[in-house]
């Protein structure tokens, strides 16, 4: 844990977030400022700074993907969604904690950003 990372403090408990998932390796949330009806972030339980820092052999990876189709699957995202990772500031990431973004419930554009 990372005592200034805003997520770990999520992880941790410590600041309140509307959880979607709770599991062993990763969680799921709500996103507070929503960019689509449905906005969930799934956060790996450890820090990892971002997808450059995670090894590829790694099964965090794997676990975040199952995270996934459980969001899509309990948030009815039929109509499709998308997933985005930002990586540093360049690719528009915030917060220096890995995490995936699950958007859906509207149409979304391309390209993005």
């Amino acid at each position: 844990m990372n005592d200034h990372c805003v997520f770990c403090r999520i992880v941790a408990g410590e600041i309140p977030a509307t959880r979607v998932l709770d599991h062993e390796r990763v969680i799921a949330i709500r996103d507070v400022s929503p960019q689509a009806p449905t906005h969930i972030l799934i956060l790996p339980r450890r820090h990892v700074p971002g997808l450059a820092e995670l090894p590829a052999s790694d099964g965090l990876w794997n676990d975040l993907m199952a995270a996934v189709q459980q969001v899509v699957s309990i948030e009815r995202l039929d109509q499709g969604f998308r997933v985005v990772v930002n990586q540093g500031d360049h690719g528009g990431q915030t917060v220096p904690h890995l995490h995936l973004h699950v958007l859906g419930q509207r149409a979304l554009g391309w390209p993005p950003g």
